[in-house]
């Protein structure tokens, strides 16, 4: 089976939060017209350097009257901080109004402080995204909810589009014995002492987890996100590192967590960045072995976060040269439209 290709954003273009939305629709335009195969959006609450969106089915529904053939999905949803029910009603609606287009991935958040402005704990994530889970599992698969009633309106198949993000051994065991999608982030938490362990040392045993536990005849969904930047010009690529990782790395350490340090070349390893000109990317995408496992290869520029122009230039690159090196295939009612357009 050929890998399918996606684009994914966390809104984080250096401008206005309405200017934001308006260059993420235009990139998953962008990679619509490329031929690639899903979109994925994050949600974020308050913090404007960590993410520029709090309401991704809203941008979703703009995104998708934008589109109409690439799939549509959260990356993630953080289900703690939600009504669970009001998810399945909101995902329901959308996965309607963009033709059963749409994915959706959960997890428990990793910006902490945001549970208070909830009234939540932290501490208590991992059960209420359980539970959440569970609840919103049986509304899509039409059981009845807590009173009786049953979900109004019905998209039943949205159960089998549920995707799990984790960092975790046990995570992943547990998205595989639901059946569930598995997502891999580029940015997969280090030990102390091992800034350098690569992506796929720490995410094949992931993987060999979820393997273990997907039920019999069920086909695995293994979403690995990676930062890749391909440019023309190689110069283009570490001018942008050179501003975009540093500041990364002050970032991290304003909030108090690891922040490696060292030469642009030790953080682009420390941060596991693709980036340059095709050849390159090809070249340094092929060294990750978990992506010999993955069903998806989902590209982003973050923490390289180069200019609008740019990133719609390494969608192009990464559609017409980096992903057919790797085994994927264009979509050939995709390609037909490129043609056309």
């Amino acid at each position: 089976m050929s890998k399918r290709l996606g684009f994914f954003t966390r809104l984080l273009d250096e401008t206005t939060a309405a200017e934001r939305y308006r260059l993420a629709t235009a990139q998953i335009v962008q990679a619509e017209r490329s031929g690639f195969d899903s979109a994925w959006i994050a949600q974020h609450h308050f913090h404007e350097p960590e993410g520029g969106l709090p309401a991704p089915f809203v941008f979703l529904a703009h995104a998708a009257a934008a589109t109409s053939r690439i799939r549509l999905g959260t990356g993630i949803v953080t289900l703690p901080l939600e009504l669970p029910v009001r998810v399945a009603e909101d995902a329901v609606v959308l996965d309607l109004l963009c033709d059963h287009r749409l994915e959706v991935g959960v997890g428990p958040g990793g910006n902490l402080t945001a549970f208070k402005a909830f009234g939540l704990d932290a501490g208590d994530r991992h059960r209420l995204m359980n539970a959440n889970l569970d609840l919103m599992r049986a509304a899509w698969a039409g059981g009845p909810l807590p009173g009786g009633d049953t979900l109004y309106p019905s998209s039943p198949t949205l159960v089998d589009r549920i995707w799990q993000a984790t960092f975790t051994i046990e995570g992943s065991r547990r998205a595989g014995a639901a059946g569930d999608g598995l997502m891999l982030s580029r940015t997969q938490p280090r030990q102390p002492g091992a800034p350098f362990i690569p992506l796929d040392a720490m995410q094949n045993p992931m993987l060999d987890a979820y393997f273990a536990a997907l039920p019999e005849g069920r086909a695995p969904r293994i979403l690995a996100s990676r930062t890749i930047f391909v440019v023309d010009d190689r110069k283009d690529a570490y001018r942008f590192a050179e501003a975009g990782l540093p500041r990364l790395v002050a970032k991290r350490a304003a909030m108090g967590g690891p922040a490696p340090k060292g030469s642009v070349q030790d953080l682009i390893r420390a941060f596991d960045v693709h980036l340059g000109t095709a050849d390159e990317v090809i070249d340094s995408l092929r060294k990750d072995t978990t992506l010999l496992r993955a069903t998806d290869l989902t590209m982003q520029v973050h923490s390289i976060d180069p200019p609008h122009p740019f990133i719609l230039r390494s969608i192009e690159l990464m559609a017409d040269k980096v992903a057919p090196a790797l085994g994927w295939v264009r979509d050939a009612a995709a390609s037909v439209r490129r043609r056309v357009a």
